[in-house]
């Protein structure tokens, strides 16, 4: 009986199309397995072009194989997870690979990783972007996982990958979870973007009174330029939509209410337990959860909020100071995500390649992004880059947007036009370029109620003073 070279378990929508994927490829035979039969029947019966070779049972899945076998798992994170792997280890043998192909939060991948390769057996975290299209079509791909099982591995996955500029879309991440986490804050990123881009839309149509369909074409101007992305494109097809029940905007008829699958949530999580700021990040999670407080905003009262007009004199400089503000907080965005990715590669072990990252995002991903070209060659010139907004190009795209940035959250604020990821991003960027911070007052009353300590900026060492009574200051290393 011939074997396949690729398997996979779990053939949801996802697991389906990503082993339509390998099946089209040139070389790749396919093993097939889900635990519902039927959906397996289902995918041969409807594809009976595809070189698969499905399974009833996991034995017959694993037998299927050939050596190393290569099983690539697209079930739902957490438990049903943990099973999948339990069973392929049991029945796998030494060199063989174990792919973890879902969302799976990467703390959960640094330990299984720890618990299968005590058997021998590769375990690879992959973060896997595109949705079901990219699955099906070509996705970017962000393996970890060893070396070793990437040299097997990896050529299987540049083969399914997207292709950008002429490079497949995926690259070897890092050792253990580090597949996971850059999955990870892409995904965070990905929160980020789709808020600002809301928040531009809003602004545009409470201030500058523009239609859904008007907003539409702004966007597909903007996606000739600098702001050329695939959140960009697809937002201009969103608000283009009219209801077909009710011939309104179908942005109109959508509930206000944006869910979440908790990666974003992870993100700000993971950057807490770093101590590096993603602001951007948080807010745009932080607003998904107000949206969904129903209850709050229909008790909210009628505020006298002290809101007052923004007048527009000049449509055009509107909407130019707009797209302005977009791009300046979307590179804000950007750079406090590869910000958390070096701080997680530091925290872990990994050796993490920026500039590799930001190449394999600029296909097949959900925050590709013409930009990513420009983030790829800032860690190129300068692999030890302290933060993005150095660079020399993103140096000057912040100041050439500096003022339109300020204007827009002024006035948006005045208005009462909710914009906390353009706020926030506005108050990182000042925070970074202050010479003081009120820093030192927190220090200071830290040490007043706890004896937290402080440094002083004029002498080493750790001090605290006696606040009451007594304020002398003793050092204390």
């Amino acid at each position: 009986m011939s074997k396949a070279n690729i398997g996979v378990v779990g053939l949801a929508v996802m697991g389906s199309n990503l082993a339509r994927n390998l099946a089209s490829r040139a070389g790749n035979s396919v093993a097939i397995y889900n635990r519902s039969v039927d959906k397996t029947e289902a995918l041969v019966a409807q594809h009976p072009e595809a070189n698969f070779i499905a399974s009833e049972t996991i034995d017959e899945f694993v037998a299927s194989l050939s050596t190393p076998r290569t099983a690539i798992i697209m079930v739902q994170a957490g438990a049903g997870t943990d099973a999948v792997i339990s069973a392929l280890a049991e029945r796998f043998e030494e060199g063989d690979i174990i792919v973890d192909g879902g969302n799976a939060l990467y703390t959960d991948t640094i330990r299984r990783e720890k618990e299968v390769s005590q058997k021998g057996i590769h375990f690879v975290g992959a973060g896997i972007s595109g949705g079901e299209e990219g699955a099906l079509k070509g996705p970017s791909i962000m393996p970890g996982g060893t070396k070793e099982s990437y040299e097997t591995l990896g050529p299987i996955l540049a083969s399914i990958a997207a292709v950008a500029e002429g490079e497949p879309c995926v690259t070897h991440v890092g050792t253990d979870g580090a597949g996971h986490f850059v999955k990870m804050i892409h995904n965070g990123i990905e929160y980020a973007d789709m808020q600002l881009i809301a928040e531009a839309y809003d602004i545009l149509r409470q201030a500058g009174g523009l239609s859904p369909m008007e907003v539409s074409g702004v966007l597909e101007n903007w996606n000739k330029g600098e702001l050329e992305s695939y959140l960009i494109e697809i937002t201009a097809e969103v608000l283009s939509q009219v209801d077909a029940k009710t011939g309104k905007p179908l942005v109109d008829v959508i509930l206000d209410a944006a869910g979440s699958k908790g990666t974003g949530v992870w993100t700000v999580q993971s950057a807490l337990d770093l101590g590096t700021p993603v602001s951007g990040i948080a807010e745009a999670v932080f607003a998904r959860s107000l949206s969904s407080q129903s209850a709050q905003r229909k008790a909210a009262p009628t505020f006298s909020a002290g809101t007052t007009s923004w007048d527009i004199a000049d449509q055009a400089a509107f909407i130019e100071s707009v797209r302005k503000a977009l791009y300046a907080s979307k590179i804000v965005a950007y750079a406090q995500g590869f910000d958390a990715i070096r701080a997680g590669a530091a925290e872990n072990n990994w050796e993490i390649n920026l500039g590799a990252v930001a190449k394999i995002w600029r296909g097949g991903c959900i925050i590709r992004a013409q930009f990513l070209n420009r983030i790829s060659d800032a860690y190129g010139k300068n692999e030890q880059l302290v933060s993005l907004l150095f660079d020399d190009y993103f140096t000057k795209a912040i100041e050439d947007a500096a003022a339109s940035w300020r204007e827009v959250v002024a006035k948006a604020s005045l208005a009462g036009i909710p914009v906390p990821a353009f706020a926030s991003s506005l108050s990182y960027f000042d925070g970074l370029r202050a010479t003081r911070l009120p820093a030192a007052l927190v220090q200071g009353q830290r040490d007043f109620f706890g004896a937290h300590t402080y440094k002083r900026v004029d002498m080493p060492g750790t001090f605290h003073t006696l606040w009451s009574g007594d304020k002398s200051e003793i050092r204390t290393d």
